[in-house]
């Protein structure tokens, strides 16, 4: 059982670099790539609605659950 953080994925559909959303969200460079390799142990959710208004996405477009 896993969740699974496709921001990358998202972030090429949206041709976007991950620069790019650490500047318009406001979250170091970092912070999004621990989220973007899956090692974080968690998300705020004010983080996620941040990225989701940027990238214009819904939260079960970055993560997902896989058994």
């Amino acid at each position: 059982m896993a969740i699974i953080v496709n921001l990358d994925v998202m972030l090429a559909k949206r041709k976007m670099s991950l620069t790019e959303l650490s500047a318009q969200v406001g979250i170091t460079m970092a912070n999004l790539s621990i989220l973007k390799s899956g090692k974080a142990k968690a998300v705020r959710f004010s983080t996620l609605e941040e990225i989701c208004k940027v990238l214009q996405c819904q939260p079960g477009d970055i993560l997902e659950y896989r058994d």
